[in-house]
């Protein structure tokens, strides 16, 4: 509070006075360092560069940000939600810090706005654009004002106007079907493969099911039912298919292989009902013309 008080004081005397209001109509404070704030919202396309000529960028900030998030929130839901299970708090914490929701936070907020590009970022990136800024902005926060600060913006600010949390946690959001969705788009087979069925200390049944692309393994899930296991499989597997190139090459590359067998099967099966066709009139000649 007198840190804010103070700084309102000085914002007169500003050279930056316009970017410290738009912060402070963001985030509710003005900031101590606005460098951290301005690294936050520049993006690699700018590629400024330091005096050792290392790019500077909000990517550092963003991973940071990606993390204290991350425990902010889990931190939240779990004392929101007393006596929950384990799954039950993973996907309610998933759905508030996935992509789409950090998107439609930065430009309700703002944020995407403020964000300085060189105008040119490829259309897949900026899918991702706005909500990379938002969680570089929450890294910013946190070293600026520290992880109680960042806390306190993000109950606040965030939960407190912006996302109603009990609402979105009983939001059923279905990944298997994303995934299967994903899997027809692409002519993809998806599988889902049980591979562990026990019972915990308490004799609950526990499922564990792994995700299969073309007979490719996926992300493995587990729960206390089938349809539990079988959607947090389907959730990583998804996130995996964002995040690892590797993995989708391997998926198209069995897919390919796949389709590469049946044509030489299908083939193999032409060539054979011809040689059967010709072999049939050879012998009904034969019968014909003893």
């Amino acid at each position: 509070m007198l840190n804010n008080i103070i700084n309102r004081i000085k914002l007169p005397f500003r050279k930056e006075k316009e970017l410290y209001l738009s912060l402070y109509e963001i985030l509710g404070f003005y900031p101590n360092d606005i460098r951290y704030y301005k690294l936050a919202l520049m993006h690699k396309s700018v590629a400024h560069r330091n005096e050792k000529g290392k790019p500077i960028n909000n990517e550092r900030l963003e991973f940071l940000g990606d993390a204290v998030l991350g425990a902010i929130v889990g931190g939240i839901v779990y004392k929101h939600f007393p006596g929950k299970r384990e799954g039950f708090l993973t996907n309610t914490r998933s759905k508030i810090v996935q992509r789409a929701t950090l998107n439609r936070l930065s430009k309700e907020m703002g944020i995407n706005r403020l964000i300085m590009t060189n105008g040119r970022s490829n259309g897949s990136h900026n899918n991702y654009l706005a909500g990379n800024a938002f969680e570089a902005m929450i890294g910013a926060i946190y070293l600026d004002q520290g992880y109680k600060a960042c806390t306190k913006f993000v109950e606040k600010r965030i939960l407190g106007e912006l996302i109603n949390l009990d609402k979105v946690a009983y939001k059923e959001v279905n990944f298997k079907s994303k995934l299967i969705e994903w899997g027809q788009k692409n002519r993809i087979s998806v599988d889902f493969q049980l591979i562990d069925e026990k019972t915990d200390e308490n004799n609950s049944p526990v499922f564990r099911f792994q995700v299969l692309l073309e007979e490719v393994a996926g992300s493995e899930g587990e729960g206390f039912s089938k349809k539990e296991a079988q959607q947090l499989a389907a959730r990583e597997t998804l996130k995996l298919l964002k995040k690892s190139p590797e993995f989708i090459d391997s998926v198209f590359a069995a897919k390919a292989e796949k389709e590469a067998f049946q044509v030489q099967e299908e083939m193999k099966e032409e060539t054979f009902n011809e040689e059967a066709e010709q072999l049939e009139e050879v012998n009904s000649n034969n019968i014909t013309n003893p």
